[in-house]
């Protein structure tokens, strides 16, 4: 029986199942599914833009099983390679499989981003392959390191010198993620905080207070800079947690979060004076009941500075979503530095709109977070990343991803035009092949 591919080929098919094709909805094999893709997003004038699209957002571990497996059709292979169609995961096992030509792996070193980078010196093929490492000594990327572990003589030692750096980085985030898989149920019952119940990547209190001392060491002159600054979040605490985040409770009781808590030394004599004043009093004077807990905004309102930067660093996922949006410069880049941080809350974090210019500056910076396309599409897509940080990633998002970003109205002209013009570009060039 001959494979629905083989129909497709020959044209034997009619127009509404070859629209199904593009969208990925034959009854097939997902290889042959992939397989059937590919061809039309590169031959097929019609449908080749819908297959293209299906492609970009095809499921990750069906594309991982296809680009590893030396019998995959090469034009599948070459597809994937691509610049334009690279995802970052499935790089290394691209690298890695012989049936990739050289000349690809050259192609792609040529292009390295940081990233990138990152992934080719992890591959044993493409570290023994002597262009790519003459390709990539002239990388404006490569750490001073890495360029002087490059230009040993040899490629099999230039790769062994490279290879352990590399993935140090990798190790560490392996790492973080076993503890995180472990709960933090202990933490949670002990404070009686259903947040910290919440957040289950909890690594242990002696990782929390490394980071903490390294950190207060590292900026010690701009902690010092900002003095008893208080915590100020940028775009105000309404919009950053929403109206329903604060509990309703009765009038009479209002005034008391503002009101001191020195008057304590005779709480039987104040309740009858407050009666008979204006009733501003009344609240604080009530000494029934246990203190009410505080919510975590009211916890980093008692802050200073120091205060704050320990509980970026060692506080729970609410708490860093608060913080990120800290106005002290110092506070929130401590959140980017906290080893309990997620992957999904710096997704987050490169999405949102009310975190300052340098949150948004200092996330590129760092390797793990760059590795994965979602911060790198959110970066590009929020209106608060500076232009030139904007610019410079652009040429790493897919091809759907540029079309919607061109349609974007809420970042600058600049994006937009840029983004239709790559992505028409990008189009054409697919048609071409």
């Amino acid at each position: 029986m001959a494979r629905m591919i083989d129909q497709i080929r020959a044209s034997k098919l009619p127009s509404n199942m070859m629209q199904f094709a593009a969208r990925g909805a034959l009854q097939v094999p997902p290889a042959e599914n992939i397989e059937i893709l590919v061809h039309l997003a590169v031959n097929n004038k019609v449908f080749g833009e819908l297959a293209r699209m299906t492609l970009a957002g095809w499921d990750e571990k069906a594309c991982l099983a296809a680009v590893s497996d030396p019998k995959t059709p090469r034009d599948v292979l070459d597809y994937f390679i691509s610049p334009d169609n690279l995802r970052p995961r499935l790089l290394l096992p691209l690298l890695e499989n012989p049936s990739v030509p050289e000349s690809q792996v050259v192609k792609v070193a040529r292009s390295a981003m940081r990233d990138t980078l990152d992934i080719i010196l992890k591959s044993k093929r493409a570290m023994s392959i002597p262009t790519v490492v003459d390709v990539l000594k002239s990388n404006p990327y490569l750490t001073k390191e890495e360029a002087k572990q490059l230009r040993t003589p040899g490629s099999e030692s230039a790769h062994q010198a490279v290879a352990p750096a590399a993935p140090v980085p990798q190790v560490a985030v392996r790492e973080h993620n076993a503890k995180s898989e472990a709960p933090a149920v202990t933490a949670a019952v002990a404070t009686g905080d259903p947040a910290a119940a919440n957040d289950l990547s909890s690594p242990s209190e002696a990782e929390g207070e490394a980071a903490v001392s390294v950190y207060m060491k590292e900026h010690a002159d701009d902690i010092a800079a900002e003095g008893e600054k208080p915590f100020q979040s940028i775009g105000g605490a309404l919009e950053l947690l929403g109206q329903d985040y604060f509990p309703v409770v009765d009038s009479a009781e209002i005034p008391e979060a503002p009101a001191p808590t020195v008057p304590t030394s005779s709480p039987a004599t104040k309740p009858e004076a407050d009666k008979q004043g204006s009733g501003k009093h009344a609240a604080p004077a009530k000494p029934k009941g246990p203190p009410k807990r505080e919510n975590a905004l009211q916890k980093i309102n008692g802050l200073d500075v120091k205060g704050r930067i320990q509980l970026a660093l060692k506080g729970n996922k609410e708490e860093r979503s608060l913080l990120i949006r800290d106005g002290t410069k110092v506070v929130a880049l401590a959140v980017l530095e906290a080893p309990k941080l997620s992957d999904g809350e710096v997704e987050k974090f490169a999405g949102q709109k009310n975190v300052l210019e340098a949150v948004l500056r200092q996330i590129p910076l760092k390797r793990r977070f760059m590795k994965n396309y979602i911060v790198v599409r959110n970066l590009v897509g929020n209106p608060r990343t500076p232009l030139d940080l904007g610019l410079g990633l652009m040429k790493n998002l897919l091809i759907q991803d540029l079309k919607n970003l061109s349609a974007n109205k809420e970042v600058s002209e600049t994006i937009r035009k840029l983004a239709m013009k790559m992505y028409k570009q990008k189009l054409d060039d697919a048609n071409k092949k």
